[in-house]
């Protein structure tokens, strides 16, 4: 799976968690199909944003690219 494929769907996903006052950064794209990712600004502490992690990013990022197995917030 490759990294910079990964990041082009976080980039589309990205101003919908901008437009709340947060982000996404891509930290990792492991060989097992992990994602890991900072969430920052308001999605930092946010209590919502186990939801935002599972069916917003980790969801799209399945939905676009099926070697991804899971989403980790580090």
């Amino acid at each position: 799976m490759k990294e910079e494929k990964v990041k082009e769907v976080i980039d589309k996903i990205r101003p919908q968690l901008q437009a709340d006052g947060g982000d996404v950064e891509l930290k990792e794209v492991t060989d097992d199909g992990v994602v890991k990712v900072k969430l920052v600004g308001a999605c930092a502490g946010c209590p919502m944003s186990t939801v935002t992690l599972a069916m917003g990013i980790e969801r799209t990022l399945k939905e676009k690219i099926p070697e991804v197995e899971k989403v980790e917030a580090i």
